[in-house]
């Protein structure tokens, strides 16, 4: 037997270059800023103790995971997975770097062919940002392998941004703008507006099988002098770098673009910028006879 490493897959996610140490440092900064304004990495949830065994799917630099470890040690056995063998082995640095190895691990696996783990294997199943790589009619095959490897009664949680961050800044706006129609293009978004996924989740859940559904929002608002506002700064500082391409792909670039970049940077350095971002987790549970999708959204 060969023992070259499998092919990696072809993604759908919106940096295609996944070894790019830029899209590395913004999804790190990316992470702790979600567990930060979220109260944490299961905020909604009353306890933790049912979670022995948690799948993380797409789970990038491992952020989310590594650090329900550090918090959770009711958490025996934790898994992440990513179609991007270079973010897979940077999770796993990162999670010998924090001391939790033992308990956790990442592989590379492509989520949307099939969740290689038996039945019933985890008692709580999470997906945070997926809107990146799934579009609209990935939706009911992967809720169905959520709910395949999920033991009956355990979880499945997905937490999704809002697509646009919403300012008055005008080159801020404009660069947004593209984003959603890039986004909403490449079939990512169900309707062509910030919330085009996340006012489909629930229903999304529910159709598809899951029982008790349950949703919570959270607002996260950029202001100066705040955490929050240097996460924007650094996050989009990189990321209307790296999604370039993907822009190009999907819709029209205007040529002032490299200067709307940079009038970007500066109307968020200014004392009076002010934008908000939306996020929505939903969570439902794993009926005792796992469902079949029921047809398309």
């Amino acid at each position: 037997m060969s023992d070259e490493p499998k092919q990696e897959h072809p993604s759908t996610y919106f940096v295609q270059d996944r070894s790019n140490k830029e899209e590395m440092n913004r999804l790190r900064v990316f992470d702790r800023t979600l567990n930060t304004v979220m109260g944490g990495v299961l905020p909604e949830q009353a306890s933790r103790d049912p979670f022995g065994t948690v799948l993380d799917i797409g789970c990038g630099t491992g952020g989310w995971l590594i650090e329900l470890a550090k918090t959770t040690p009711t958490c025996t056995w934790l898994v992440g997975v990513d179609v991007s063998r270079a973010f897979v082995e940077e999770a796993n640095i990162q999670a010998q770097a924090a001391g939790v190895s033992d308990r956790v691990k990442f592989q590379t696996m492509d989520a949307l062919r099939m969740l290689e783990f038996p039945r019933n294997s985890f008692d709580l199943v999470n997906q945070r940002s997926g809107v990146s790589w799934l579009r609209t009619w990935d939706w009911p095959k992967l809720l169905h392998e959520c709910q395949r490897v999920c033991r009956p009664g355990g979880v499945v949680r997905i937490t999704e941004p809002e697509v646009v961050i919403k300012s008055k800044a005008p080159a801020f706006s404009r660069l947004q703008g593209l984003w959603l129609q890039a986004f909403f293009q490449a079939g990512h978004l169900f309707t062509p507006s910030s919330d085009g996924l996340t006012k489909e989740l629930a229903r999304l859940q529910e159709r598809h099988g899951l029982q008790a559904v349950q949703t919570r929002a959270h607002i996260i608002e950029y202001r100066a002098n705040t955490p929050e506002l240097h996460f924007v700064v650094e996050n989009n500082k990189l990321f209307f770098r790296t999604i370039l391409p993907f822009l190009q792909k999907w819709t029209h670039v205007p040529e002032n673009y490299d200067a709307l970049y940079q009038e970007m940077l500066s109307e968020m350095q200014q004392p009076d910028f002010a934008a908000t971002a939306g996020l929505l987790t939903a969570w439902g549970i794993t009926p005792a006879l796992s469902t079949q999708p029921q047809g398309d959204y």
